[in-house]
Parts: C-alpha cells; sequence; structure tokens
C-alpha cells in the first residue's frame, strides 16, 4: 500500500509550496494561510532563542518583501519601508540595533513612496527555507540569505530604494 499523495498548494507570494492549512493570512501581504503560519513558525523560534535576534529583522523584511500586496497605501509603503531596511542592513551595514531608529526615520516620508513593479521573481530563498533549518547557526546563515535573495530581487528598483534610504522622495 502506498502512502497517501500530499498535495502541495504555492503560496501566491513567495510561490513556495506548502502543505494546505485553513487560517488566517496577513491583512495586506498576499500570502497563502500556510505560508503565513510557516513565518508565524519561524519568528517564534527567533524570538525563543536569543542568538537569532540579529537575524530577526532579515526575516521579517524579506517576508514583506516577498509578499508584496496590492494597490493600497499601506501594502505599497510596507515594500518600500522594509525594502529600505534591507538597503540599510545589507549595503550599508546597519546594525540590528539601530533598526528602529531608522524605520522610524524613513517611516517619515512614506507618503512620498510610489508602487514598484513587483519582479518576475521574488528570489529564490523562501520562509520555508527557514523553516527547514536544522539549528539556529543554520537559521541564522538562511535568514541571511533569503534577505540578500529577496533584496536582489528587487535590484531593478535599487536606485528608487536608495534615495528613499537618503530621505529624497
Amino acid at each position: 500500500m502506498s502512502a497517501p499523495r500530499i498535495s502541495l498548494t504555492p503560496c501566491p507570494g513567495c510561490g513556495a509550496a506548502f502543505q494546505a492549512h485553513d487560517g488566517p493570512v496577513h491583512a495586506y501581504m498576499e500570502s497563502s494561510p500556510a505560508c503565513w503560519h510557516a513565518f508565524g513558525q519561524v519568528m517564534e523560534r527567533a524570538y525563543s532563542q536569543p542568538d537569532l535576534f540579529a537575524v530577526h529583522r532579515l526575516s521579517v523584511d524579506a517576508y514583506a518583501v516577498q509578499h508584496p500586496g496590492g494597490e493600497s497605501r499601506q501594502a505599497i509603503q510596507s515594500v518600500g519601508i522594509h525594502l529600505a531596511r534591507l538597503c540599510l542592513f545589507l549595503e550599508r551595514g546597519l546594525a540590528s540595533e539601530d533598526a528602529n531608529a531608522a524605520m522610524l526615520r524613513i517611516g517619515q516620508g512614506k507618503a512620498g513612496m510610489v508602487k514598484l513593479e513587483r519582479p518576475a521573481s521574488l528570489g529564490t530563498i523562501t520562509v520555508a527555507s527557514v523553516l527547514a533549518a536544522a539549528d539556529p547557526e543554520a537559521h541564522a546563515q538562511m535568514s541571511r540569505r533569503w534577505a540578500e535573495s529577496a533584496w536582489q530581487a528587487w535590484s531593478a528598483h535599487h536606485p528608487t530604494v536608495r534615495r528613499w534610504v537618503d530621505g529624497q522622495y
């Protein structure tokens, strides 16, 4: 007798395939309930292990830009702010403890952010890759790779994001 076949469904945001899951989704990010649940599991792991706090915000930013949502002002600004923080982390070496101040500063100009055209691919590393990490070190490494992959996916918009980081809307 063969094992039951498990059907996987791709997330409409990041494209990662998950077993069907009933549950909530984020209010304005485009995700499947299973992907949102997986992200919750990654966040639970990060909050329960202090040595993962340094990569926590990378995961939040990567998830947000891989699930850009629709046309609402909130969704547009979310993508812009999270891309700006990825720029600060990955290109300018922002320390994790300085992230909140940076977000507040960038957020002051969020009304000037415009909708960025969604890339054809949002990156090859997803929340599923981080969830599969076997230990905290692998989780941290995969979170960093996830953030880099998500940031690179939006490379056509890097000049715009850099202007936003510099306060030029």
